[in-house]
């Protein structure tokens, strides 16, 4: 469990994807973050619904972190370990943080994020990697408050994009 000095009663936990409440807990935040106008600004199609507790629980490197106030789920942080070639180590890449917006504001991505960094750093991890657009400002703040950069390689490289292609 990882908490933040003045922050309410917010827990973590790391998901246990067998356990049936951590499953509904993952697909209800991950749906309410894909409801999210910073998400997919609709909520999870029904074939998503159906594909998305399987396909985490069979992807080798998932590893997911809840948030609690309570009993209920506020916020979840879906990752996937990597490799770095250069440092020659594993890296955890953070492929979806959200929060519900009832928590907000309360501190609760901050300790989402520590929950990660600990686990990276217990697991050996070089770094922690992530996407955010550039209009999501609350998150924007939330990253480079906890020590997140843009990516370069060395000064005058420029900083990294990141691309996608849909394969449909």
């Amino acid at each position: 469990m990882t908490t933040i000095p003045g922050a309410s009663a917010i827990r973590t936990v790391q998901a246990d994807m067998d356990r049936p409440d951590h499953q509904a807990a993952v697909l209800a935040m991950v749906d309410a973050y894909s409801r999210d106008p910073m998400g997919d600004g609709a909520p999870l199609s029904a074939e998503a619904r159906a594909r998305l507790i399987p396909g985490l629980r069979q992807h080798p490197t998932t590893l997911i972190f809840l948030a609690y106030d309570g009993e209920a789920p506020v916020g979840v942080a879906v990752c996937f370990l990597g490799f770095s070639t250069f440092a020659a180590k594993p890296l955890v890449n953070l492929h979806d943080v959200s929060v519900v917006p009832t928590h907000r504001g309360r501190g609760v991505g901050r300790i989402l994020l520590a929950a990660v960094e600990a686990r990276a750093r217990e697991l050996g991890c070089c770094k922690l990697t992530l996407e955010v657009l550039d209009q999501n400002h609350r998150a924007l703040r939330t990253y480079l408050a906890a020590g997140f950069k843009r990516y370069s390689l060395q000064p005058g490289a420029g900083e990294a994009l990141f691309l996608s292609k849909r394969l449909k």
